[in-house]
């Protein structure tokens, strides 16, 4: 460790309680470790830097130079017409809308930004142009062709034959990357939502044209003097919402899915616990899989591990953060060392060689952090860049890629000689299972031959299992880290609601224990539990990383289609969560779960409460336009049982608010019903 420089801040500040700040005993030993080490942390700031009431109530505009306006609730609170405005006259209603579809905006954007990096290198891929990618999964290329209009089989001779697929794969590629910026027609993958799902969102007029063009409209709507009516606002909102779901967050995951693999179950670990003393530890975070995909093919090398030896480390021992840990996780079974707030810690452990990060959720001080350590930071991406000088930038070339990853790979094990002596690694690390994409659970319920989510639906008809949860989302430092998604999760699993997870979420639960399948006879009530042990599945069932999310809309789409829950995603006994949000993805995410039916609660708060009518709208208005509506609560276990109690309701709605035990039908029986 370097001494001589801390990244502690000049005057005296106040310091995280580890035991406060985190549910994780790892988490809590490296903040023990940092602050005797005088380094700061997300956890320490978080207890110096003040939240804006105004600003978590949605009601300050800062979008021209007149602002900021800050419209404060009345103290008596509101009673008849709300008389707030801004400068130019705006009113609370206006200015929370404007501000809540600018957050969606910018998740749409980041999401479906990586969905076209991703569509990129299909490409160029496609055309022979990167000779380190090859597409993997031609089986899957085959199944989403027919989504792009693109023909699988030809005519020649009189007889149909299979088409070629580099030629499949090349026009695929080409009318996926024209989704972004199209000037005429509408997203192709709408057409896979549920008909009376595709049906509302067309007679709602929300229907997206193309990805780019819904995000920079609402950029155009915010402006001063344009949109000032907040129900046309977020009629925006949700176009944009969608265009992310079913746009650019499932096309990076079907491309994804195409070019590295579709995840399928296996076994890794999580938390700190994963790195190693003896080992290079390299850390990659973020999450594109683009580079840290050619990363795990590097470090896998028997020559890389040589090199390793000469350094005189044991080996390499790749691990990762955030939803980059969780691609090449789902794919490779690379261990993840921790959620987005454990980013600085895997670094105060004195034991990460390297960091290689790429984009969203990287805290700018792992750079001040790093500068405590021997660690290289090494940015990749031409869009995340930071000043600190102790930063390398190697911007990663898809055409040059394994040379790339090669050039990074070796750059840890080199500073493997430079680590100092003072490291602490803690012990915990928990077992998981994950890579439950859409085909998985299939197989897993049906076998290879007659995979269906019938078993599914069975299970939820006769009573064995109460409902489906989607629990998703990231960490804030806001709440005590970990503590919302672990309690929501065992909530729900106790109530026999089988729950699906991605991003941070699913990292939590693993560090927890939930992911395992032994879990089920723990944690489960007892019909979730006989279903996970009868199949042999954990009843948190990890899909992957926040682009992933397009997963569970297309396996709650596979439930409607297996018949006898309802014709549409809103009919389903199911509820969405996001316990500990921070980011605006996740209010995008969350937007485009309530546009296709879901009812979806958060955590910590929500950037709506100053202006009350438009909050109503959200949380009342918009069930009766799509069949989902948004929810507020800051308790995990009230949170949880808001979620069970709208998937009861939906059971009722359904007539399956009994449970029913199947009985075996013998040859009288049968007699009976026939003369009946």
């Amino acid at each position: 460790m370097k001494t001589e420089t801390t990244a502690s801040p000049a005057k005296k500040s106040k310091v995280a309680d580890p035991v406060r700040a985190s549910i994780d005993e790892a988490t809590q030993t490296m903040l023990r470790r940092a602050q005797e080490l005088g380094i700061d942390t997300v956890f320490d700031r978080a207890e110096n830097m003040k939240q804006c009431n105004i600003g978590t109530q949605g009601t300050c505009c800062k979008n021209c130079g007149m602002g900021p306006c800050r419209l404060p609730l009345p103290k008596s609170g509101i009673e008849g017409e709300d008389e707030r405005k801004g400068l130019c006259g705006a009113s609370a209603n206006t200015i929370a809308a404007r501000n809540f579809i600018r957050m969606i905006a910018g998740g749409a954007a980041a999401h479906s930004d990586h969905g076209r990096g991703v569509a990129e290198v299909f490409l160029s891929v496609a055309r022979n142009q990167s000779q380190d990618y090859k597409i993997k999964d031609y089986a899957k290329l085959v199944a989403i062709a027919p989504y792009f209009d693109v023909a699988t089989t030809v005519s020649a001779d009189g007889e149909t034959v299979d088409r070629d697929l580099g030629e499949i794969a090349l026009e695929v590629g080409e009318k996926a990357l024209a989704e972004w910026g199209k000037s005429e027609g509408e997203l192709r993958y709408l057409k896979r939502a549920p008909a009376m799902l595709y049906e509302k969102w067309k007679k709602n007029g929300v229907l997206p044209r193309n990805i780019d063009r819904e995000i920079v409209e609402i950029m155009h709507r915010t402006h001063i003097g344009v949109d000032q009516d907040y129900k046309n606002l977020m009629k925006q909102g949700t176009r944009a919402a969608i265009a992310d779901g079913w746009g650019g967050s499932m096309l990076a995951t079907d491309l994804q899915d195409v070019l590295f693999g579709t995840p399928y179950p296996l076994q890794s670990e999580a938390n700190l616990g994963v790195m190693k003393a003896d080992h290079v530890n390299l850390v990659i975070h973020g999450h594109e899989p683009i580079l840290s995909e050619m990363i795990v093919a590097v470090a896998q090398k028997p020559e890389m591990h040589d090199y390793a030896k000469s350094k005189g480390a044991k080996g390499i021992q790749l691990s990762g953060i955030c939803c980059t840990a969780n691609e090449v996780l789902q794919r490779h079974g690379v261990p993840q060392c921790g959620t987005f707030l454990q980013q600085e810690l895997a670094i105060i452990t004195g034991a990460c060689d390297a960091m290689v990060v790429d984009i969203q959720c990287i805290f700018q001080n792992v750079a001040n952090v790093a500068n405590c350590f021997h660690t290289k930071l090494i940015t990749t991406h031409p869009i995340a860049r930071m000043e600190q000088e102790n930063v390398i930038h190697i911007e990663f070339d898809e055409h040059h890629a394994m040379e790339d990853a090669e050039r990074i790979v070796k750059m840890a094990i080199d500073n493997f000689a430079n680590r100092g002596s003072d490291v602490m690694i803690p012990k915990q690390k928990g077992i998981q299972i994950a890579g439950f994409g859409v085909e998985a659970i299939q197989y897993h319920l049906g076998g290879t031959f007659r995979g269906s989510y019938y078993t599914l639906n069975d299970n939820i008809i006769n009573g064995r299992i109460r409902g489906i949860a989607g629990v998703v989302g990231c960490n804030n430092a806001r709440t005590r880290h970990n503590e919302g998604h672990i309690q929501v999760v065992k909530e729900l699993i106790k109530n026999d609601v089988i729950v699906l997870t991605t991003g941070c979420n699913g990292i939590a639960c693993a560090m927890e224990g939930l992911l395992a399948s032994e879990s089920a006879g723990v944690f489960c009530g007892p019909g979730l539990a006989e279903i996970c042990e009868t199949v042999g599945i954990p009843p948190v069932l990890h899909m992957g990383s926040c682009v992933d999310n397009s997963r569970i809309l297309l396996a709650a789409t596979e439930v409607v289609k297996a018949g006898g829950l309802g014709n549409d995603i809103s009919d389903l006994p199911a509820a969405g969560s996001a316990p500990e949000w921070m980011s605006e993805k996740a209010i995008s995410i969350g937007h485009y779960f309530v546009a296709s039916g879901v009812y979806t609660v958060f955590g910590v708060g929500l950037p709506v409460t100053g202006a009350p009518v438009f909050q109503k709208y959200l949380f009342e208005a918009f069930e009766k336009l799509y069949g989902g509506m948004w929810d507020l609560e800051v308790d995990p276990v009230k949170h949880a049982r808001k979620m069970i109690a709208h998937i009861d309701k939906k059971r009722k709605a359904l007539g399956i608010d009994k449970a029913r035990e199947r009985t075996l039908v013998d040859m009288a029986a049968r007699r009976d019903i026939a003369s009946a």
